[in-house]
Order: structure tokens, then C-alpha cells, then sequence
């Protein structure tokens, strides 16, 4: 039977690199020229509207044999899954830094144990918006490795090392904490099981600049009491300009009978948001006793009241 391949490009593995570490997938690395890349991880530019910057990037070949890789430049963005640090493909749309940076050859080929060094200049539009405008140079393997099976899923890697613009002008943080969800799982009869609260929402970067979020945590039940008081940990350590990202924080333990509210405090370096919900721990018996004890409260009383004239 005839094999049919289907290319997934970038998207299988696509390394930009941890804090302080060039991009590196260990067959080859992509890092700004300099004599050594440990002292430059990334491109942290600065630039006036209507002005062009000129650099170079570096490809490291460490495999045995030569690679030709397709040099490009690429929008940075925040995933959905988790907010991590991500570029957009060869083939979507790039409306920054993606489009404003022209490798001077896009084709390059690294023989192997090798580097290749090649210029590339930002040109800067006249109205770019001022502030964060995040990206990265991406070597894309030319190659597309075959996948297996009858449906095999053809795979091309990519690395690129990330791009900090920041052009000149007003910056304007802004950070907002925004659709506050939560459900609740508990046991029927309170008391004879364990429950707990996912707690949802967004993190929502609504300024110009790149912030590094840290959220709080704080629930109340009855008459103030805090119930919960902690910081989250699955935060992104970069949110973008303009990115929002759907989040998760896990409550176990959560009320079984109670009501109360829930916020989330966001800050940043400059600035704070919030947001929150409230809930409603009532398990559906003893919602049902309550409603079955009002009725017959309700139809006690027009007995008495209905008694009362005919005496």
C-alpha cells in the first residue's frame, strides 16, 4: 500500500532556549555572533521608529554531516497549554519583529562540526507601535524526517534564538485578571467524602511591554474567613504584549457547605489587576431539604392564615 506522508512543520520541536542558554535542540544551535554564546543567549535590541539595526546570527552544526536550514524571522507568542515562549511558523502571518528582520541570505547551508555566521538587518517602520516587540531568528531544518506507519507524519525541526525589540516611545503596562470560572467537585452528603475547586481564568497582558506575572490566590467563606491564601506557580515567566493565556489552579480540600468568594490578584513590575467569582457549596440534598422545608414552612403558614378567618 502506498505510504502518505503529512508534513507537520516547526511545530514538533521548536527550541528557543531557557533564561541565559542559546537555542539548542543538541543537533544544532542558533545563538547572536560573539565570541562565545554563553555571554549572549538571545538579541536584546533597541531601536527609534523608522531606523534599521544591523547584527548577525550564528547556526552551529554539531551533527556529522552537512544541514541546510532555512533562516527566517519570526512573531513571538504565548502558547495556549501553559503560556510558554513561542514563535510563529515559516508559513503564518508575522506582523513585527517576524517581518521586519531580513536575514541578508535565507538559504544556508553548515557543513558538519561547523558554524555559519550570517548578517541580518531589523528595519524598523516609521508608525511601529513604541514598546516590547518579541521574536526570534529561526533556523528551520530543510529536511523532513519520515515518519512511520501508513499514515506517516513528516516532521521539520526548528531552533531560533529569540529577539527582544523594544521600540523607543511611551510604554504602558497593563495587566488584568479576567473570566473567573469555577467548578466544583464534592460529594453529595457532605462530610462523607474528599472535594475539591479547579479554579480558572485569564491572564491578560493588556500593555505594551513584557511583564513577568506573579498571581495570588485568596478565598473567603461565611463572615470573612480566609479559607485559602497562596501563590500560583504555573504562571508564565513572559507575557507578551497583547497575549492572554486560560490558566488553572487546582483547590483541594474546597468547602463542602459553605459560600463565599474567590479573587486573584496579578502584579507586575508597575502594575497589579484582579479578578474573581463567587460560589455556592450547597450539595443537591441539602439544597432539596431546605426547599422542601421552605414549602412546608410557606404552606403552614396559609394554613394558620386560612384557620384564622374562619375562626
Amino acid at each position: 500500500m502506498r505510504k502518505l506522508y503529512v508534513l507537520l512543520l516547526a511545530a514538533a520541536v521548536l527550541l528557543l532556549g531557557t533564561p541565559a542558554r542559546a537555542a539548542d535542540n543538541g543537533n544544532w544551535a542558533v545563538y547572536p555572533a560573539s565570541a562565545a554564546a554563553e555571554r549572549r543567549p538571545y538579541f536584546y535590541l533597541s531601536a527609534d521608529p523608522g531606523t534599521t539595526l544591523t547584527d548577525k546570527v550564528t547556526v552551529t552544526n554539531k551533527t556529522a554531516a552537512p544541514m541546510a536550514f532555512r533562516l527566517y524571522g519570526a512573531d513571538a507568542y504565548n502558547t495556549e497549554r501553559d503560556g510558554g515562549f513561542a514563535v510563529r511558523t515559516l508559513r503564518e502571518p508575522q506582523h513585527g519583529v517576524g517581518a521586519w528582520t531580513k536575514p541578508d541570505r535565507t538559504a544556508v547551508t553548515v557543513p558538519a562540526h561547523a558554524s555559519v555566521t550570517v548578517p541580518f538587518t531589523v528595519t524598523v517602520p516609521a508608525d511601529a507601535e513604541p514598546g516590547d516587540h518579541p521574536g526570534a531568528l529561526v533556523a528551520l531544518d530543510e529536511k523532513v524526517a519520515a515518519g512511520q506507519g501508513e499514515l506517516a507524519m513528516g516532521v521539520q525541526q526548528a531552533v531560533g534564538a529569540r529577539v527582544y525589540l523594544r521600540v523607543t516611545g511611551p510604554t504602558v503596562p497593563a495587566l488584568a485578571v479576567e473570566d473567573v470560572s469555577l467548578a466544583q467537585h464534592r460529594p453529595l452528603v457532605p462530610g462523607t467524602g474528599s472535594s475539591r475547586t479547579v479554579i480558572s481564568y485569564t491572564l491578560h497582558n493588556r500593555g505594551n511591554v513584557t511583564l513577568d506575572p506573579k498571581v495570588r490566590l485568596k478565598a473567603t467563606g461565611l463572615f470573612g474567613r480566609t479559607l485559602l491564601s497562596r501563590g500560583l506557580t504555573n504562571v508564565p515567566a513572559e507575557l507578551l504584549p497583547g497575549q492572554k493565556v486560560r490558566l488553572t489552579a487546582p483547590w483541594a480540600g474546597s468547602p463542602q457547605l459553605d459560600r463565599g468568594d474567590v479573587r486573584l490578584t496579578a502584579s507586575a513590575k508597575g502594575v497589579t489587576g484582579s479578578g474573581g467569582a463567587s460560589f455556592l457549596a450547597l450539595p443537591w440534598p441539602v439544597l432539596a431539604v431546605l426547599v422542601a422545608a421552605l414549602v412546608a414552612g410557606v404552606a403552614g403558614w396559609r394554613l394558620r392564615r386560612v384557620r384564622g378567618r374562619r375562626g
